[in-house]
């Protein structure tokens, strides 16, 4: 498969370049930003890896399956080599591109072994021209969470038991108010995500959209 098979978004960042956005799967996303490829959680048995972009970076959030396949990064970069930081760390790959973690887990009682805080799973914010885009991984709503603020565009996960319900989705969109809002992380489950509610009730507070990430 090329990219042009899967659905891309540019946007406009605050510099007045633009960053483009690839949908693969579920968590799987690609970033375009300055001249760099920058994959998240590359996963995907049904898709030709080979056929896609070279990665520059490839990060990841967490060791799940549905998160990192070694041969997967493999086929991206031809090394395997990935990053995958610890909330709190922050790297420069590239000249005007910053990549800071920050953390990921779950407070659920009966849930936090998932994603406990102890391990530090994270999540990351990537800052490209002057705008934030996080894309969280796995978590809940936890106050770390909670407490993100000037987010351009936010990928958020939403499926159970493992990530957030719908009303925990909705709270970290009041609280950190991104100005686009991609849902991804939100099928593979026996519990569906109600993906119409929770659009129709942030619609009011950030600019929504659904893509092809269940």
């Amino acid at each position: 498969m090329k990219s042009d098979l899967f659905t891309q978004e540019t946007l406009p960042v605050r510099d007045g370049s633009q960053i483009t956005f690839t949908f693969y799967t579920h968590a799987s996303i690609a970033v375009d930003a300055g001249g760099h490829r920058i994959y998240f959680d590359p996963v995907g048995e049904t898709i030709d890896w080979a056929t896609q972009p070279k990665a520059d970076l490839v990060l990841i959030t967490h060791d799940h399956f549905d998160h990192l396949d070694r041969n997967t990064v493999k086929v991206l970069n031809g090394t395997g080599d990935y990053v995958k930081l610890k909330p709190g760390e922050k790297i420069n790959p590239f000249e005007g591109v910053e990549v800071e973690a920050v953390p990921a887990y779950n407070i659920t009682p009966g849930h936090q072994d998932f994603h406990p805080k102890e391990r530090g799973d994270a999540g990351y914010i990537l800052t490209f021209g002057g705008s934030r885009i996080y894309v969280a991984g796995d978590t809940e709503d936890n106050e770390d969470v909670l407490s993100i603020r000037d987010i351009d565009v936010a990928f958020l996960p939403v499926n159970q038991p493992y990530t957030m319900t719908v009303d925990q989705c909705v709270r970290v969109v009041e609280a950190i108010r991104p100005k686009v809002f991609y849902p991804y992380h939100f099928g593979g489950t026996d519990v569906k995500t109600d993906i119409d509610a929770l659009v129709e009730r942030v619609k009011g507070i950030t600019d929504v959209r659904v893509r092809p990430l269940e």
